[in-house]
């Protein structure tokens, strides 16, 4: 269609002002190469030479070459950048670029000897050894030191990795090229000869998977059994543990050689007569627990959901078994990776005859019923045993037939006709509980899954001194392909030495724990529903509504346009004459004030009616707004400040520009990526810009303080991202599909996470031009 043709070569013209910005450091680079050269080669005909004529030849191989060629390319592709035109063509020179690869293949095979070189020559003489430790590179951005300090390890290096490249940044290109551009055939004829030569260049092997079988029953009886991550000499390995009427058995998977059948592998195991949990001493740390960055993991969600998709796109397509075996597979290693990657609770078993094992896992839940199930068989088992070599061959071998779990258990290995878990909010009110033995202090965690692992999403306050606890405290909580509401009980215990530490988590004791399914059917009418969760002896009444996705997350304009809530922030700049919408400052305001190192800020869901009568109170422009902050809970705040950019009735990031956020943050070039999503921030109207900065400042302050609050920028990515980019109705990709009223497609989840990275990404970023100075810092102008 016409305006998807015009919004395509705009972004054509982002990309080529990303390349040209990325040659122009890549060609200081060689420049700072190129520069000692000569001197060096003049030095070399004298009496006092630093290096001989050979070595010279040796570490600087094809650099000039390769200066040349790019200095070429880069003077083709500017002017016609600067002149452009939808029209413009610049397939010919990217065509040449491609054909001159070979002499990349010469610097590659000599890149090696050229590092060994160097590195002798530094060794053997001290003024080339300063030389190549302080090479001059021109900065291309007008920073205050016009030039930066490389050594020659690195910028030796920088050919090689410009050549992995190539084919990223014809990807970028093409992508944003229509098929009926005349630049098509010439940019996938250069796409085609960087393929052949980068594959030319690696070779890939991929590695292979096991298949799972299984039959039932041996005399032995196993009572549970699932993967779990033991922590190693402080690295994580994924395990298979097995709990036997009589003993813990801890396994690994075999590799499988040939068709051998899968085998098992014996850890360790403790009889269950032997096994305690430890009590870690205040002396005897936990030890130290590996942590993944968030983004990581994200990552690896955002490759499953592709994955996913990919393969739900091959069976509409009707494509052979073989390449959705393939993807499948894929989807297992990614799966078994963030299985891996995830938990970080510990949870530790202690053999009485001295070595403690330490396993990672990512609920409470889970843990308290690996405990109980243990403890409960416990009391059948009188003595202690060991086993034979042979037993324990035997044993293990039987592991394979007895197993229960035999897929990672994500959710995403279900098939297809099961549901695929609810996306949208769940709105769930804990009322109350009766039933507890005696008075104290208590309060609810509640966890839902996602991408089939349980994270703790909402917590009530703590009731005191009571054995009916009234909370009725609501929350949102979202949820991503979710399928079962769990609920754990505590008793805050605040006097420390009452009990001991048990895996150094926090003293509280779990008083009960229980669980409902979330079931699309139920949830489907939109209303509250009651329900009581009996666990041990406790009831705890709840109340529960869903909303799907597709209501959720309607953006729709105020009937009255006098209030904040839902008016367009340019309205209300204008109406305040503020640079910044009054509820934003004073919400960021009495955040910093107080609620800077509360744990989960921002993640964890406010009070339901807290937030719905501030949100009244700003609507109406209530004088007495800021008494009303100071005594409400600050997740009430923090979820009035995040009620405010939802209910935008268009997103900050404009409806115009988010197409080009999500294209710019998929840019493979890092430096093309940065050129392209400074200029299109810079492009947003100053309301939206001055105050998307003013949050990005707060929310910087927030994630300073994380080993309080828990609050990792990657963390506020993920709470704020779709608030501010999600796009109002008309451009979302809704699937108009009525026979699934309430899961939503992987696409959706795919979606979320490009929001995510969006906003992770300026997060990240060391310094962002302020407005003032952002018209000179556009590479050319953007009227075209």
């Amino acid at each position: 269609s016409e305006p998807d043709l015009e919004k395509g070569l705009e972004m054509r013209k982002w990309v080529l002002s990303g390349i040209l910005a990325s040659e122009e450091t890549y060609l200081s680079h060689l420049e700072a190469l190129l520069l000692p050269m000569k001197p060096l080669k003049a030095a070399a005909t004298t009496s006092q030479p630093v290096l001989t004529s050979q070595q010279i030849e040796t570490i600087f191989f094809k650099v000039p070459e390769l200066y040349e060629i790019h200095k070429e390319f880069y003077d083709g592709l500017f002017p016609r950048v600067q002149q452009w035109s939808h029209q413009q063509r610049v397939g010919d020179l990217f065509q040449k670029l491609a054909s001159q690869l070979g002499v990349y293949r010469a610097f590659v095979d000599n890149y090696e000897v050229a590092m060994e070189t160097a590195e002798k020559c530094c060794q053997a003489n001290a003024q080339f050894a300063e030389i190549s430790e302080n090479l001059k590179a021109r900065s291309t951005k007008e920073s205050k030191d016009q030039t930066t300090k490389n050594s020659l390890e690195t910028l030796l290096y920088k050919p090689v990795d410009r050549v992995t490249r190539s084919t990223l940044v014809l990807h970028d290109l093409l992508k944003h090229t229509p098929v009926s551009h005349p630049d098509h055939p010439l940019l996938q004829d250069a796409l085609r000869i960087s393929q052949n030569f980068l594959s030319s260049i690696n070779e890939e092997i991929t590695p292979r998977r096991q298949s799972m079988t299984v039959k039932k029953g041996e005399h032995r009886q196993l009572l549970k059994d699932s993967f779990m991550v033991e922590l190693v000499e402080g690295a994580r390995k994924l395990r298979h543990v097995f709990l036997f009427t009589d003993l813990f058995l801890c396994a690994k998977l075999k590799k499988q050689i040939g068709g051998k059948s899968q085998q098992y592998d014996c850890k360790w195991y403790i009889p269950l007569t032997d096994l305690s949990f430890q009590m870690v001493d205040e002396a005897e740390a936990v030890p130290n627990i590996p942590l993944v960055p968030d983004e990581e993991l994200d990552a690896m969600k955002i490759k499953i959901s592709q994955i996913k998709n990919d393969i739900q796109r091959e069976k509409r397509a009707n494509k052979g078994s073989k390449v959705i075996e393939r993807l499948k597979k894929k989807l297992s290693e990614q799966e078994s990776l963030l299985l891996l990657m995830s938990p970080n609770m510990a949870f530790r078993v202690h053999n009485r005859n001295g070595k403690s094992y330490t396993f990672l896992i990512s609920s409470d839940y889970e843990r308290a019923e690996w405990r109980e199930n243990i403890r409960e068989q416990q009391k059948k088992c009188f003595k202690s045993f060991s086993l034979t070599s042979v037993e324990l061959q035997m044993l293990t071998n039987s592991c394979v037939k007895l197993q229960t779990v035999h897929n990672i258990p994500l959710t995403i290995n279900k098939e297809d006709d099961e549901s695929p878990g609810l996306y949208g909010f769940l709105n769930v009110i804990v009322h109350s509980a009766t039933g507890f033995k005696q008075s104290s202090n208590l309060y609810c965690t509640l966890e839902v899954d996602s991408f089939g692992y349980f994270v703790n999403k909402a917590k009530t306050r703590v009731y005191r001194d009571t054995t009916e606890p009234n909370w009725n405290e609501e929350f949102e909580i979202e949820l991503e392909g979710s399928q079962t509401l769990r609920i754990l009980c505590y008793e805050k215990c605040y006097n420390k030495t009452k009990l001991t530490k048990e895996d150094g988590e926090s003293t509280d004791r779990i008083m009960g724990k229980g669980q409902i399914q979330l079931d699309p059917q139920v949830l489907q009418d939109k209303d509250w529903q009651r329900t009581v969760i009996s666990m041990n002896g406790v009831e705890v009444k709840l109340s529960v509504k869903f909303t799907s996705r597709e209501f959720s997350l309607k953006r729709m304009p105020s009937r009255k346009q006098t209030g904040v809530f839902g008016v367009k922030i340019a309205i209300v700049t204008k109406r305040e004459r503020s640079k910044v919408p009054y509820i934003v400052r004073q919400c960021v305001e009495e955040i910093e004030r107080r609620g800077m190192e509360e744990v989960g800020i921002y993640r964890v869901s406010g009070v339901a009616t807290d937030i719905q009568a501030l949100k009244a109170a700003f609507d109406v422009n209530n004088k007495d707004v800021s008494v009303m902050m100071s005594e409400m809970d600050v997740n009430a705040i923090a979820g009035t400040l995040k009620l405010y950019f939802r209910e935008l009735p268009e997103p900050l990031f404009t409806d115009e520009l988010y197409p080009n956020f999500a294209e710019g943050i998929a840019l493979s070039d890092p430096v093309a990526k940065e050129s392209c999503m400074l200029n299109l921030l810079l492009s947003l109207p100053e309301p939206n810009l001055v105050t998307f900065l003013f949050l990005l400042d707060h929310l910087k302050r927030v994630a300073e303080r994380e080993s309080v609050n828990k609050m990792s920028l990657h963390n506020l990515a993920t709470v704020f991202g779709p608030t501010l980019l999600r796009p109002s109705e008309k451009d979302s990709k809704i699937p108009a599909n009525p026979t699934q009223p309430i899961t939503m497609t992987d696409s959706w989840s795919l979606e979320v996470m490009s929001q995510v990275q969006v906003l992770l990404y300026f997060l990240q970023l060391e310094t962002i031009p302020t407005p003032d100075s952002k018209r000179q810092s556009i590479l050319f102008s953007t009227e075209v």
